[in-house]
Parts: structure tokens; C-alpha cells; sequence
């Protein structure tokens, strides 16, 4: 029965440490109009945000480029104002679809570790507001 208990326990704290391990590096998913919202929180520092690159926003600075990014559907007060440094995926272009990851730094912009591009212009994701789902 000792073996048994010493065996279950640990399991127990091996699933306790896989756990812990899984939900520091979760990621969550939010729309541009979700995270400029006034009552937004991330459920995590660093999340992903999901929207529409301006057209004519796009600035290079050496390997540091900024640029602005909007929800696809809903109109927003203000675009989010995206930080990143480092090399953009070539599908990268204005007034296409991009994902980035990172945290942010104010009311209104961004700084991210990672920028993703739409591959097709065709895909439109289901998109789920923060509003929606709370009522």
C-alpha cells in the first residue's frame, strides 16, 4: 500500500508541475477592439492579437518596424500602434490580415515578440468578441 501511495503521489505532483508548466506558456487570442476596450484585461501578459495592418502606417526603422493595426470588423476609437523588431514574414503587407504576440506597453500600443502574416485573403476567421461571450 506504501509503494501504491508513493507511486500515486508522484504522479500527482508530476501532473502538478506538467500543469503549471502548460499554463505559464499559454498564449490567449484577442481583437484588436477587445484589447483597446476600457475594461480590458489579459488573462496573461503576453497575448496574441489578431487584425488588419493600416495601409500607409508601415515604418521601417533598421530592423525595427512599426505599424498600425485595426479589427476586421468593428470600427475602433484608435488602431493599435504594433512595435516589433526583428525580420517580418514575407507575406507581410498592408491591409493584409497579421497576427502578433507580445504584451502591451499602454492604452494603445503593442510591442511584439513575434509577427505572423495571412497566407490567404480568402479566410475569414470566426471571430468571438469579449462582449459577446460575457452575455
Amino acid at each position: 500500500m506504501a509503494l501504491i501511495a508513493l507511486i500515486g503521489g508522484g504522479l500527482a505532483i508530476g501532473m502538478g508541475l506538467i500543469l503549471t508548466a502548460l499554463n505559464e506558456n499559454t498564449q490567449f487570442f484577442y481583437n484588436p477592439s477587445d484589447v483597446v476596450a476600457e475594461n480590458f484585461v489579459a488573462k496573461s501578459e503576453t497575448f496574441r492579437v489578431g487584425g488588419l495592418v493600416v495601409e500607409g502606417t508601415v515604418e521601417r526603422s533598421g530592423v525595427t518596424t512599426y505599424f498600425d493595426m485595426v479589427d476586421f470588423e468593428r470600427p475602433m476609437p484608435a488602431p493599435i500602434k504594433v512595435t516589433f523588431n526583428g525580420q517580418l514574414p514575407n507575406l507581410f503587407l498592408e491591409g493584409q490580415g497579421v497576427v502578433v504576440s507580445g504584451r502591451m506597453i499602454s492604452d494603445t500600443e503593442f510591442l511584439a515578440n513575434d509577427v505572423l502574416a495571412k497566407h490567404d485573403e480568402e479566410y475569414q476567421p470566426k471571430i468571438e468578441y469579449q462582449d459577446q461571450l460575457e452575455s
